[in-house]
């Protein structure tokens, strides 16, 4: 499978309703980057709890 944004050789995928994306490392970095400061994945963390070290 290839990268999403580009022709290098995914290294991570995500399926959702049959659809299934792949992205290189570098493109994963940058995404997580980018969701890292969103309120969406603060939002999450909170209902996740994950500050939880057991």
């Amino acid at each position: 499978m290839r990268c999403h944004y580009c022709e290098e050789e995914a290294t991570f995928a995500a399926e959702k309703g049959g659809v299934k994306v792949g992205l290189c490392t570098d493109h994963f970095r940058e995404r997580l980057e980018c969701i890292s400061d969103s309120e969406e994945l603060a939002s999450l963390e909170d209902q996740l709890d994950v500050t939880r070290t057991d």
